[in-house]
């Protein structure tokens, strides 16, 4: 018997395939030339940087460093992952032989009367068995489960890359986002100061009679206004500092700096790279692609349901009063075989196989999505870095000129030839303009940083926490 049940099972075992479509990727169009980007593809993309070779602050990088090693962002995503991986190996044992085991003992005695016998005694009885089952998988139901379930794993560890990436991009963010802040602050407290030493003058200046108390209000009115945004940027300095360390996972406290806003290094041009190449670069693609992989699989599970299960049953154990005749006189051994299929359900084996394929549309619709959005990213962030670097050249002008403005008004109030009002109308025009300035430079560094994060940088780095190799510091 075992001989023919060998001869029937094993052309089963080699016939078998999986049902349900096997997956390709869907077409995409990628376009020549990133639009915003200058002259031909480059096979050498930014983003094929590690991101210790792309900011040149070593403070900055010592926080990425910490964030990547004690952010709770990074530590969820790979508790994310390590569940995947477990649920992979779930739907993965599903191919083996599934053995279980039992034990049971009872003591009993049943009543004689019914026999006419007054006296029976208690019996014990000892069962020990080993089952075992196993699923033919003809159909290919197992292994299209089991290949929805990798898909899923490898697009959760994507997921983890597309944390630690973001993490590094926030950080790298709301770092210069606090040096901006520290900027603006060393602003209002040099004009402060300014405006604290024209003030002076003309108070000491109106007491003996030599200016009005126009000129002497409006001086006051000037100092007062800068000098009150002092304690507002000293709080959100505070806020930044805070935020800052939450992303790397400890306690409020204060961040220590580096090079200032206007001294952090920007590359003139950055090469995006093959456009193409950005499948293979982003996290959050490769995520998506991994989803709709799983939900092609999905689609052959639903389609194997249609067919009947296939499965071998068995168990080897004994039953005795004794425990010494439990695999003696007591053993006991049983096999089978069985096939259920469906009849009739309604329609809810073909209801189910409806909605994952519908489900599969959507995945496959949302990574068309996810590939055009990042084509958009990263030519609206190639533009903004060009316009940015337009923006600053003129808006450094206007600070010189409007500081150019403020030294002469002074000098021709000063020899007599103009009234404060010229001075303070001056002064109060280079404020805005100086911390307009600051702006438009962090502006700058955030949209790198954006630029950066678009292109997937650091996508053939195959450390999995990321960490920066001895020696790779410095600037």
């Amino acid at each position: 018997m075992k001989r023919l049940l060998a001869a029937f099972l094993l052309p089963l075992l080699v016939t078998g395939c999986a049902v349900g479509p096997n997956y390709k990727r869907p077409p995409v169009t990628a376009p020549d030339q990133v639009r915003g980007q200058i002259g031909s593809a480059e096979a050498a993309s930014l983003a094929d940087k590690a991101w210790w070779e792309i900011f040149g602050d070593e403070t900055l990088r010592s926080l990425i460093d910490e964030s990547l090693a004690k952010g709770y962002d990074v530590r969820i995503a790979a508790a994310r992952v390590e569940e995947a991986r477990a649920n992979a190996g779930i739907a993965r044992a599903d191919f083996f032989p599934q053995i279980q085991y039992s034990a049971q003992w009872s003591r009993s005695r049943q009543s004689g009367a019914a026999f006419g016998i007054s006296n029976i005694p208690p019996l014990n009885l000892h069962d020990v068995n080993l089952g075992l089952s196993w699923e033919i998988d003809l159909w290919g139901r197992i292994r299209r489960a089991s290949e929805a379930a990798l898909a899923q794993y490898l697009g959760t560890a994507e997921a983890r890359r597309g944390v630690m990436l973001s993490l590094v991009s926030e950080v790298a963010t709301q770092y210069f986002e606090l040096r901006e802040l520290d900027l603006l602050l060393e602003i209002a407290k040099r004009t402060a100061d300014a405006y604290q030493g024209t003030y002076d003058l003309f108070r000491r200046r109106f007491e003996v009679g030599e200016a009005s108390g126009l000129e002497t209000a409006s001086a006051e009115a000037l100092l007062s206004n800068v000098a009150g945004q002092v304690p507002l940027i000293e709080s959100q300095i505070v806020a930044q500092e805070n935020a800052i360390c939450l992303l790397l996972g400890r306690n409020p406290g204060p961040i220590p700096r580096g090079a200032v806003l206007t001294d952090q290094l920007l590359p003139p041009e950055i090469p995006p790279g093959i456009p193409s190449d950005l499948l293979q670069r982003r996290p959050d693609l490769r995520q998506a692609e991994q989803q709709l992989v799983a939900a092609n699989a999905s689609v052959g599970v639903a389609m194997a349901n249609f067919f009947p299960t296939i499965s071998l049953t068995g168990a080897f154990g004994g039953v005795s009063p004794e425990v010494s005749d439990l695999f003696t006189a007591g053993k006991t051994w049983s096999i089978a075989a069985g096939l259920v299929g469906p009849l009739f359900q309604g329609l809810r084996l073909r209801n189910q196989y409806d909605a994952r394929v519908a489900q599969w549309e959507q995945a496959k619709l949302q990574y068309e999505q996810a590939v055009t959005s990042a084509f958009g990213e990263v030519s609206s962030a190639l533009i903004a870095h060009q316009k940015l670097a337009e923006a600053e050249t003129q808006q450094a002008r206007t600070v010189t000129a409007y500081r150019e403005a403020v030294r002469l008004s002074n000098d021709r109030y000063l020899a007599g030839l103009a009234s404060y009002l010229d001075v303070l109308q001056a002064e109060q025009l280079l404020f805005p303009a100086e911390n307009t300035l600051a702006q438009t430079r962090f502006s700058r560094l955030a949209n790198f940083v954006a630029l950066y994060r678009v292109l997937g940088g650091g996508w053939n780095i195959e450390n999995p926490v990321w960490s920066r190799p001895a020696g790779a510091g410095g600037s």
